[in-house]
């Protein structure tokens, strides 16, 4: 795809997040994101096929923005592998309590009676793409002697529970509003805390 068509389907995704998080998943429609994006109806069918498609469309993107994000973290493997896990999980944090990932669940809930691919898409290019990115740095922390444990992807399970627990949720459902610096800190702290007596040597 050109320079041109890119610049395009970025605008056609922002326009839908910004709909998404002012108006919801079911007020929003393909003709309203074309038109606050400055395009064409059947362009946005031609791109996506069908509304669900689109949002599918914006969950790969979220998800592939924290996968970069991870990568760049996690890239070298002569990093400490618990000071990297101590780096990365504000990243992470703050990523899947944003407005974008937030706006997401909310519209993955709103699919469910209709196509229900939005929770599937959630799934397949959220946790299935951070969780082994967790389990490959897991398991060089268990190979340096940091932690001790059989298999990495349990544990990066763990992780991802003791640093994230119902709070996408409760953002989700508006019971909290969104984490203070602070807060993303003191959390990811802990999990990796938590964590390292869990599973110590």
């Amino acid at each position: 795809m050109g320079d041109y068509a890119d610049r395009r389907r970025t605008a056609i995704e922002d326009a839908a997040f910004a709909l998404l998080i002012e108006k919801g998943y079911k007020a929003t429609s393909m003709l309203e994101v074309a038109r606050r994006a400055g395009a064409s109806n059947e362009t946005l069918y031609k791109w996506y096929g069908n509304k669900q498609g689109l949002f599918a469309a914006l969950v790969e993107a979220n998800a592939r923005t924290v996968a970069e994000l991870l990568r760049a973290r996690l890239g070298s493997a002569d990093a400490d592998p618990l000071e990297t896990l101590v780096a990365v999980g504000p990243l992470l944090l703050d990523l899947v309590t944003g407005e974008r990932a937030i706006a997401l669940n909310r519209a993955a809930v709103g699919d469910v009676h209709d196509t229900a691919t939005l929770g599937k898409a959630l799934a397949a290019s959220g946790r299935e793409t951070v969780v082994p990115l967790l389990a490959d740095l897991l398991g060089r922390a268990r190979d340096t002697g940091s932690l001790a444990f059989d298999a990495p992807r349990p544990v990066a399970e763990t992780y991802v529970a003791l640093l994230i627990g119902d709070v996408q949720i409760r953002r989700a459902t508006g019971a909290i509003g969104p984490l203070t610096d602070d807060e993303i800190r003191a959390r990811s702290e802990r999990a990796v805390s938590l964590l390292c007596r869990l599973y110590a040597p």
